[in-house]
């Protein structure tokens, strides 16, 4: 069965095994090597304790929210989930940048697992993301990810602008057209309707089951090829 284990630094070493698993230009080993990058960061945060109002539930949820991709990368082909199935099915494509595998992955799993992990957050931890602290420690996140996500972005870019040159425009547009902060502004909004719904067994499966879709079709927009194969 997988898991991601029972601590971000069980995490971390899951996907430190994924890394040395996959050759480097994999499209499933850049999303990974970039996640492996800001789970160390939100470690990081967990081991100070002064960023997180309650450090437990925020290493229970990083756990949670880790697992959806975990899942994903040891999926059987046919049942890999459809938040996830273009990442996979482009992942060995030439044609699409590292940088978008990068964007489509954190995409897939902001845009879908996130929302779905805080639900299950709370129903296993007995609270709700209505207490003040539950939204607290998810917008404090935000801040840890400002600045890795800068340094990312550029040194994709950097060598986006070294492989494409001229074709250089659609990938900057691609980039643009996607930020993490806003993303998980929209998953929140998704916490707070699947929060509401979530007794209502019939629609409350639909709707996961929607944005699933809806986030797999964003995915596969980020991983357009921007150069020739």
């Amino acid at each position: 069965m997988t898991t991601a284990g029972s601590s971000v630094q069980d995490v971390i070493k899951r996907l430190r095994r994924i890394d040395d698993e996959l050759p480097p230009g994999d499209g499933a080993a850049v999303f990974n090597r970039m996640y492996l990058t800001v789970t160390e960061t939100v470690a990081a945060g967990l081991e100070g304790q002064t960023v997180f109002q309650d450090p437990v539930f925020m290493e229970h949820l990083d756990v949670t929210f880790a697992s959806f991709w975990i899942e994903a990368y040891d999926a059987d082909t046919h049942d890999v989930p459809k938040a996830w199935a273009a990442l996979f099915e482009r992942r060995h494509d030439r044609a699409v940048l590292p940088i978008q595998f990068a964007l489509a992955g954190m995409n897939s799993h902001i845009g879908h697992d996130l929302a779905v992990a805080v639900i299950q957050t709370c129903q296993e931890l007995d609270t709700s993301p209505e207490r003040a602290g539950v939204h607290h420690d998810y917008e404090a996140v935000n801040q840890l990810l400002a600045a890795c996500e800068s340094k990312i972005r550029r040194s994709f870019l950097t060598e986006a602008g070294q492989e494409v040159d001229a074709h250089l425009g659609p990938v900057v547009h691609i980039v643009d057209s996607w930020k993490i902060d806003k993303a998980r502004d929209v998953a929140w909004v998704n916490v707070e309707a699947m929060w509401a719904i979530r007794h209502v067994g019939s629609l409350a499966n639909r709707y996961r089951e929607a944005l699933a879709r809806t986030v797999g079709m964003a995915s596969r927009c980020l991983l357009t090829p921007t150069q020739p194969d």
